[in-house]
């Protein structure tokens, strides 16, 4: 069938009936035992993680949530976390790699809670450090964009060595909304803007941003959930055995490179090597 509209996509993105973490965790994963806290301030309810078996490897799991309903939305602060998720979820990759367990993170959310709060307690430098600390992780990182993967707050655990799309998913260096308030101060053209900025799954995967592309069932994941969590599960088991095959030295100098080849530069004539 042909592929989603952007407009199509953004209205599968606000269905409440698009399937979230808490769908996929008894789907895709056994035992699995959620951890709290960040240890510095509190526990974000925007981010969940813990640790659990992939088959019969054991992985730890860090996902942003998305809420079913108006109440899990207000719980989870309407999937925009705060910089102590950010910091639960690197105290457990940091556990994870004493180990060497393969991490796999799950991207939902528009971006990162602004509020005066999160700013005062280092929004910034708590998504700045999972940049710097997951690049040099030593254990495989699978990243999977679930829905929307909005602006630093999904970068912050979008840092990889592998990453998938849902086939309607958006990846995103600032929300469609957000792009739209800032360059025509008005929020209510996020459709327009969405159709500018190249974020589908296959504009990613053309530019080489994303590695995957997870198929979703037509009309979209909550058509059927079984089926979707399949999918998902069976490039999860694939990624996580070939990434767990590599030596350390090469996994990170893979992670560097795969990095180092998105996007393109020019430099002005006379300037190269000055």
């Amino acid at each position: 069938m042909p592929a989603l509209t952007i407009t199509q996509r953004l209205d599968l993105l606000h269905d409440m009936r698009r399937p979230s973490i808490y769908d996929y965790i008894p789907a895709i994963f056994t035992e699995f035992t959620e951890f709290h806290g960040d240890r510095h301030f509190a526990d974000d309810p925007a981010v969940l993680g813990g640790v659990a078996l992939l088959g019969e490897v054991p992985v730890t799991v860090a996902a942003q949530v998305k809420g079913r309903d108006i109440a899990e939305l207000q719980k989870a602060n309407f999937s925009m976390p705060h910089p102590e998720g950010y910091r639960k979820a690197l105290r457990l990759a940091r556990q994870a790699e004493k180990f060497r367990r393969p991490v796999i993170c799950f991207v939902d959310t528009p971006g990162a809670f602004p509020g005066v709060g999160a700013e005062e307690r280092g929004q910034g430098e708590a998504i700045a450090r999972n940049l710097m600390e997951f690049m040099t992780l030593k254990t495989p990182v699978i990243t999977v964009i679930l829905g929307e993967g909005g602006s630093g707050g999904a970068l912050a655990m979008g840092v990889c060595d592998e990453l998938a799309l849902l086939e309607n998913a958006l990846y995103s260096v600032i929300s469609p909304r957000g792009f739209a308030s800032i360059l025509w101060k008005d929020a209510s053209r996020e459709r327009e803007a969405a159709g500018l900025m190249k974020i589908c799954s296959e504009d990613l995967l053309g530019f080489g941003v994303c590695e995957r592309i997870i198929n979703e069932p037509e009309g979209g994941a909550h058509n059927d959930i079984p089926l979707m969590a399949k999918n998902i599960a069976d490039y999860l088991k694939d990624a996580v055995a070939r990434f767990s095959a590599l030596e350390t030295e090469v996994l990170l100098e893979r992670r560097y490179a795969k990095f180092r080849k998105i996007g393109c530069f020019t430099e002005p004539p006379g300037q190269a090597g000055g």
